[in-house]
């Protein structure tokens, strides 16, 4: 997915929906489960997110049994 506008673009994408669904979790369990607002949980997953705190990122790695590479990966344009 590429952001209508360069100043959007971050170079990195989520992969946060794709893990929720190999794991057959919602994004309402996670947010349950890291304590994250289910909208700011949306911002990642759709790539919309401009920063991530190490301890959000930590907590969503080990909600969902995965490393960071997992999670976040580089998106070429």
């Amino acid at each position: 997915m590429t952001p209508a506008t360069d100043d959007e673009w971050t170079g990195v994408h989520c992969r946060l929906d794709e893990l929720l669904a190999e794991r057959g979790m919602t994004l309402t369990r996670l947010s349950e489960i890291v304590g994250v607002s289910i909208v700011n949980l949306s911002v990642l997953k759709n790539d919309r997110a401009r920063a991530i705190r190490f301890s959000t990122l930590i907590a969503v790695c080990q909600a969902l049994d995965c490393e960071i590479g997992d999670l976040l990966v580089r998106a070429d344009r």
